[in-house]
């Protein structure tokens, strides 16, 4: 998915419409795997539920040094209270909201850190189509998936809460991404406040 990401994040020097450092903040930045595709000179806040992550970044950190690696937050998608409101310029939400407990309340809260005119990037997997094999086994495979999988659903229609989320605008693909079969099916935008 490397040339997907490049693709995805090649318009995000875009957002930043204020002329200052543009501000990235990623929900489940996991080790860093990201940060290679940001722009020269932003700044990054990180965010994880898991706190041992942070020792991870580091090397991700020295490994990207066109980026400024502004804080890391333990904080869940739901509830990032330590972020003020329109503070960000872009969001990323890379396969994350397979495992948050509420896309609905991550999206709110996207949305509440953001900017005005400010961009939210995802790409996540989802749910096959109703009528395939994919979509049969997903189902099958889901209980043993979430439980070996630290809490990933693979049944989930992603699209819908972002297209119900209330972004004034949004750019968003269906795509099949070249791994197993069962995380084939995918969605790749942005949406912007």
């Amino acid at each position: 998915m490397h040339d997907k990401k490049k693709e995805l994040f090649r318009s995000l020097p875009e957002f930043n419409r204020h002329g200052k450092q543009l501000t990235i903040l990623e929900i489940g930045c996991g080790t860093g795997t990201n940060f290679q595709f940001y722009p020269p000179g932003c700044k990054v806040i990180c965010t994880d539920p898991n706190p041992h992550f942070k020792k991870y970044l580091k090397s991700s950190v020295e490994g990207n040094d066109h980026i400024t690696f502004d804080r890391f937050v333990v904080a869940s998608g739901e509830d990032m209270g330590a972020i003020e409101s329109e503070s960000v310029d872009v969001v990323v939400c890379t396969l994350v909201l397979c495992s948050v407990n509420n896309i609905s309340k991550t999206l709110q809260e996207t949305r509440r850190m953001l900017r005005p005119g400010g961009g939210f990037f995802f790409m996540e997997h989802v749910v096959g189509e109703p009528s395939s094999w994919t979509y049969f086994f997903q189902h099958v495979l889901q209980p043993p998936w979430y439980y070996f999988g630290d809490g990933c659903e693979i049944v989930r229609d992603t699209w819908k809460p972002l297209e119900a989320a209330g972004f004034s605008d949004l750019k968003l693909k269906h795509v099949e991404a070249p791994l197993l079969f069962l995380i084939k099916p995918h969605i790749i935008g942005y949406a912007v406040k």
